[in-house]
Formats: structure tokens, sequence, C-alpha cells
């Protein structure tokens, strides 16, 4: 029984020692190990590590992916514009060494020196863009521009930028009346130019119309008068052969339409004529 308690004292006592020995750092951290105050080895990876006693003293750090969302920056634009962006950058510890030495080890002293550096990056990029190329035509690639800027920077400062997002794009309130009038008279403008164009594509349409319409009908008519001339000409020959082959005949059947036309129900003509004249010649022969 002694033994046992024995074997149990020595092994707490062993363990109270080896802690003073010993450090581990998790998958989620790295450390920087001192010396009396000076840096001697830095960017541990996960795993049991070994100290002296009073000799080193031990600093670990986040190495997960940290975000600094700050308030919406103030920016001016091409278009003389102040815009409210509103953005969060993710980074992380690249190099923890620089990142002590550069940032006093805080996490609250790195996004401040981020700070300055983002807002830099969104001077540069807004400066030499309209709002439209901001919103619609170039958002991604002035993220991309702001994350290559960003990251530039934040390499001073042991830092790797992973991402940059722009989450808002807003006009400053101060400004926001003017621009729309701008706006609002620019689209008036631009509905009154296409209205115009329309207008004269119209006028342009019709006179085509028009023309390709007239062009038809003269056709037509001229058409139409070379089948009614060569109609009449066919008339005409089949009248005079008619005529040649039997002239008595074609004497009566021209009788016969005058006698028609003449004496209709509802002509109210009169004709006075002399009754041996010759439109009655068929009247009176009995043969």
């Amino acid at each position: 029984m002694n033994k046992l308690i024995t074997f149990f004292v020595v092994l707490i006592v062993l363990m109270v020692l080896g802690s003073f020995f010993i450090f581990t750092v998790n998958e989620k951290e790295t450390a920087i190990k001192f010396k009396f105050g000076e840096i001697i080895q830095a960017g541990y990876e996960p795993g049991i590590h070994f100290k002296l006693p009073v000799v080193n003293n031990i600093r670990k750090f986040d190495s997960r992916i940290q975000t600094l969302d700050n308030k919406p920056e103030r920016v001016f634009n091409t278009d003389n514009e102040y815009l409210m962006v509103d953005y969060f950058v993710k980074w992380r510890i690249k190099d923890v060494r620089l990142f002590y030495t550069s940032n006093e080890g805080m996490i609250a002293r790195a996004n401040a020196n981020l700070s300055g550096v983002i807002k830099n990056a969104l001077l540069e990029e807004f400066s030499v863009r309209t709002l439209d190329q901001v919103i619609s035509t170039q958002r991604l690639e002035l993220m991309q521009n702001l994350k290559s800027l960003t990251s530039a920077k934040a390499d001073d400062f042991g830092m790797e930028i992973v991402d940059v997002r722009i989450k808002q794009i807003n006009l400053d309130q101060s400004v926001n009346e003017s621009v729309y009038d701008r706006m609002r008279s620019e689209r008036l403008a631009e509905a009154a130019e296409h209205r115009s164009n329309g207008r004269k594509e119209a006028i342009n349409i019709r006179a085509s119309t028009d023309k390709q319409v007239q062009i038809m009908l003269a056709e037509a008519d001229q058409r139409a008068a070379i089948i009614r001339g060569e109609g009449d000409a066919e008339a005409t020959r089949l009248f005079a052969q008619s005529h040649s082959k039997n002239p008595e005949f074609f004497a009566f059947f021209r009788s016969l339409e005058a006698y028609k036309n003449s004496f209709q129900p509802d002509n109210d003509s009169m004709m006075v004529l002399d009754p041996d004249s010759e439109f009655f010649r068929y009247f009176k022969n009995k043969q």
C-alpha cells in the first residue's frame, strides 16, 4: 500500500515538473519561444515541444482565419461622388515572428494596421472608376485588385490576405438627391434619343414601303395595260375573222346587240327614228 502511494506521489511530482519543461501547440495555434524576452524560435507546428523553466517563455497565437469588418469607408470616385463602401477582409497569420514584431502580438493592432492598408487600396481603386463600374461591370475586378494591393502590404505585417469582399456600396446621404437627379436626367435624355431614332426609322420604313407600293402598282398597271391591249387585239382579230367569213351574220349579230342595249326595261331614254331607217332593217326582213 505504501509503495502504491509512493508511486502516485512520484508520478504527480514528475507531471508537475514535466509541465515546466514541455508545452503543447494544438492544430488551431502557432507559437513563439522566447529566451529572456528575445525570440529564439517561431512557427511551431501542432504537437508537444520542450522549454526550459524560467529561461524560456511561450506565446501562442490563433492560426485560424480572422475577420476585419469595419464600419463603411467613405471614398471619392471618378464621378466626383462620395460613396460609402461596406467591406470585410479575411486574413490569417502567415509569419508569426513578423506578426509579433509588427503588431506587438495583438490582433487588435493587426486589424488597425490592416484597416489603413485597405483604406488606401479602396481610395486608389475607386478613384479611377464610375459608380456604374463599381456596382456592375467591374465589381469582380475591383475586389481582385483590392486583394492584390492589400496582400502586398499585409506581407510586411506577417499576415496573409485570404479574401476581400465588397458587401455594399451606397451613395453618401449628402449627395443622394443630386445624383438621382443627374441619373434621372441622363435616362430621360437617353429615352428621348431612342424615341427620336425610332421616329426616324419609322419614317424611313414608311417611305421605303410607299416606294415599293408605287413600283408594284405601276408594274401592275403596265401589265394590265399589256393584257388589255392583247385582249383588245385578240377581240378585234376575232371580229374581223368572223366578219370575213359571214358578213351578213355578223351584221345581224351586231344589230341584235344594239336592240338589246336600246330596249332595256330600265332605259328611260327616247329614240326618234324613221321606221324605214337602217336600224330597223331586220324587223322588216321576213326571210
